[in-house]
């Protein structure tokens, strides 16, 4: 039975998107505490991420919320990835503003994008598994790129059991469509 370009292209994403999610599971994190988060969304689930950045567009007039849901909705696959930041990791860094048992206490505050504030330890542990799953889509010759936006609109849709959600979207195509990202002529 042949398959063909497209289909083929499509079983690579998806492969792919596992790898990375494997390389964010087992990225280096602060302590060994891990509460990293996966999850890979495609078809209409990806395309309601896109219909949420634009909900957000419409109220921030952000304009990165409106030129990502495009690309979003052109993509094949979207991996999102989180992390709980809700327990600090008791190393009295001061990073966050706090101490330890001052952040613990701290209410979240839940008017922005995310809520906060968060263990900075458990955020450096996002941003490791992020640079490790986008290395290996790299690898793979699979186009991404690491979207806040995404995840924000993730976050507002309550997909993930996470304080801090990133999206990094995945493509194949003969150019990556992540990097031509000109605003559009506005008409006077």
């Amino acid at each position: 039975m042949p398959v063909y370009g497209k289909d083929a292209e499509l079983d690579a994403v998806l492969y792919a998107a596992r790898l990375m999610a494997v390389s964010a599971r087992t990225a280096p994190k602060g302590r060994g505490m891990d509460t990293i988060t996966t999850l890979i969304l495609t078809g209409e689930d990806k395309d309601r991420v896109a219909d949420e950045m634009l909900k957000i567009w419409e109220t921030k007039r952000f304009y990165p919320f409106q030129r990502d849901a495009e690309n979003i909705r052109k993509a094949q696959a979207l991996l999102l990835i989180g992390v709980k930041s809700r327990e600090p990791k008791g190393l009295n860094c001061g990073a966050c503003g706090f101490n330890c048992d001052r952040l613990h206490e701290m209410e979240k505050r839940l008017e922005y994008d995310f809520p906060g504030p968060n263990c900075v330890m458990y955020v450096l542990d996002l941003g490791i598994a992020l640079g490790s799953a986008v290395k290996t889509a790299s690898m793979l010759n699979v186009d991404n790129r690491i979207m806040y936006t995404v995840g924000a609109a993730a976050k507002r849709l309550n997909l993930m059991d996470a304080d801090i959600i990133i999206g990094v979207p995945l493509s194949v195509s003969g150019k990556n469509i992540f990097f031509d990202r000109r605003r559009p002529v506005q008409a006077k």
